[in-house]
């Protein structure tokens, strides 16, 4: 599935170059559990270890997954944010990003439980910023090669995933790009979807269905055009 999955930069500006679908995703969790290693991975393929707490970076890019070439963009979130922190205040710092994203990455830590228990309030929260939409949300179990640092396993990650309807992943960032290649392949071919039954319920509510022609009227006209130009020669004459 990752080979179809080719990466390219988006052009700066250009007035006569038409962008591609716009995909506008979102990587939450608590700190420290490897978001930003996760999106810089797929990105460029290089594994980075340690990053500084950083405030929120937007990456952009031009992707193709499987021939259809769409417009990325990435929205890290904050490290600071810890799992034991005032969940209504973290929730509040998150919002303005969720409202903007249209599908989201849940990742927790599988060395940290406090990280995982952070999930559910999140996904909680993503339902009710988009209360009608099917945005779609993964939830993924990062650093699973970590095995000795082990605190949720991987069961734990399954059984959370089915009670909210998402999909789960287990993955490590470190040891295995393909993997977390496919999280985001996939969750943007969801996205993709969501946009294709939008466009098409709004096409539909704008442009009324054309009506059938009157065959009678059709007739009536035709005959009315046929008469005048019958009569036209003898009104000159």
């Amino acid at each position: 599935m990752s080979g179809h999955f080719l990466l390219a930069p988006i052009p700066e500006s250009s007035s006569d170059y038409l962008l591609p679908k716009d995909i506008k995703l979102a990587v939450l969790g608590a700190g420290r559990v490897g978001k930003s290693a996760m999106i810089v991975r797929f990105l460029t393929k290089r594994f980075i270890g340690d990053y500084e707490p950083n405030t929120g970076k937007l990456y952009s890019r031009l992707v193709y997954v499987e021939g259809d070439q769409l417009s990325l963009q990435i929205q890290d979130t904050p490290g600071g944010i810890q799992a034991q922190d005032n969940l209504s205040q973290a929730m509040d710092s998150l919002s303005k990003c969720m409202q903007w994203a249209e599908g989201f990455l849940l990742v927790y830590s599988i060395t940290d439980y406090d990280s995982y228990q952070f999930i559910r309030p999140l996904y909680q929260h993503i339902r009710k910023v988009h209360p009608d939409s099917k945005a779609p949300v993964i939830i993924v179990g990062n650093k699973g090669d970590l095995l000795h640092a082990r605190q949720v396993q991987t069961h734990d990650g399954i059984q959370l995933a089915n009670e909210l309807g998402s999909l789960f992943l287990e993955i490590s960032t470190s040891e295995n790009y393909e993997d977390v290649c496919d999280v985001f392949q996939h969750l943007c071919k969801e996205v993709s979807k969501l946009h294709s039954l939008s466009g098409e319920r709004r096409r539909a509510s704008i442009i009324p269905r054309p009506r059938s022609p009157n065959m009678q009227d059709l007739k009536r006209r035709f005959k009315q055009a046929l008469s005048s130009k019958v009569k036209a020669p003898s009104t000159l004459g």
